[in-house]
């Protein structure tokens, strides 16, 4: 009965083992077969899928591009009213509400580029005031300055914004890349004393003497109001970066919820800030260039995100340097300037220092 008992044990043994050796022969079996679908579907997704960045991220860039250019040189045409110059704030006014209308349309579910998110108005106070400075100082800049240094002092946000990085949250960047940003500062000083040099536009006669009748690209005040929105677009840039986290929104949530705090916040400042007598003498072809502004702000916003989206924040920041020798390219050919002056040598320096910093950091976050 012993001997009996043993051998039936052994055998329910030996078809235990069995069982178990064949469920992993299965299992074995099953992952070689999941692992070979893996592969084909793997194959198939490479063969079929397009190759490069879509056509609405050409088409994207192509409009940002376009509408980056064409806006530089509208506003600078607005504000050779004299008159306008002294209504910056209103200006910015019917921009960010522009920009507000467009967020809500194509956040409302028939579009649904991105979803809408309220946020707590009183923490976005701070954000609000520092976006109303981020526009209009540079708006006053471009009013009183030539385009080429107009678009060449924006380079200087860069180091600025790495300034306030460190002296706030002790952020540092890497040696190689803050030494690309001394010839972005150095070129941009230099443009900026070229740029507000007298020079020589001809002689008339008067009593017997010649006068030189002195003529300024950029003034004095154009540099002052360059130099001060560069501070205040770079702590716009840094505080967007802290509420993205702190708020958990995306930049156009973030962007739909500030912009109509900014608008109020200006219709407060506007009686005090702004000469609104000056609208009653503006012509029907102003408001008309004013009302293209609005629409290539918007086409400017939407393609940037749709640049982002599509290709990444790398991408978008080639964009951003094609745009910013374009822009000062035609500024050059339309100022009539020779390939001599003095400015150029700035330009060439500030613009290679930029793109060096862009290609370092790029390298850096490549390898980290």
């Amino acid at each position: 009965m012993e001997q009996e008992k043993k051998l039936r044990e052994s055998i329910d043994e030996n078809e235990e083992a069995q069982a178990f050796l064949k469920q992993e022969e299965e299992d074995h079996f099953g992952e070689q077969e999941q692992e070979e679908q893996d592969r084909s579907t793997r194959h198939a997704t490479a063969t079929i899928a397009p190759k490069g960045l879509s056509n609405r991220f050409w088409i994207s860039a192509a409009v940002n591009t376009v509408s980056t250019a064409a806006i530089v040189f509208i506003n600078k045409r607005i504000f050779q009213t004299a008159s306008l110059r002294h209504a910056q704030v209103t200006f910015a006014a019917f921009h960010f509400f522009i920009t507000f209308l467009l967020l809500y349309l194509v956040s409302r579910p028939a579009i649904n580029l991105f979803p809408a998110k309220k946020l707590d108005t009183y923490t976005l106070l701070p954000l609000a005031a520092a976006m109303i400075f981020n526009v209009v100082l540079p708006n006053a800049s471009l009013a009183y300055s030539s385009i080429q240094f107009y678009q060449v002092a924006r380079v200087l946000l860069t180091p600025c914004v790495a300034g306030l990085n460190f002296v706030l949250y002790q952020q540092r960047i890497p040696r190689l890349a803050a030494w690309t940003l001394v010839p972005v500062c150095v070129g941009v000083a230099v443009v900026s004393y070229y740029d507000t040099m007298g020079k020589s536009t001809g002689t008339s006669a008067r009593g017997g003497k010649k006068e030189v009748q002195i003529q300024t690209t950029t003034r004095p005040l154009g540099v002052f109001f360059a130099i001060t929105g560069v501070v205040a677009s770079s702590l716009y840039t840094v505080w967007i970066k802290f509420y993205h986290g702190k708020l958990e929104c995306s930049s156009m949530q973030l962007l739909m919820n500030q912009a109509p705090i900014s608008v109020v916040m200006m219709l407060y400042v506007i009686p005090f800030a702004d000469d609104v007598t000056v609208w009653r003498d503006v012509g029907g072809g102003v408001y008309g260039l004013i009302g293209v502004s609005g629409l290539l702000a918007c086409l400017i916003n939407l393609s940037q995100f749709v640049i982002i989206n599509e290709a990444g924040p790398v991408s978008s920041t080639v964009v951003g340097h094609f745009k910013t020798c374009l822009v000062i390219a035609m500024g050059w050919m339309v100022s009539g300037k020779s390939l001599t002056d003095g400015s150029l040598l700035g330009i060439a320096l500030a613009v290679g220092g930029i793109i060096s910093y862009s290609y370092v950091m790029q390298k850096q976050q490549t390898r980290g």
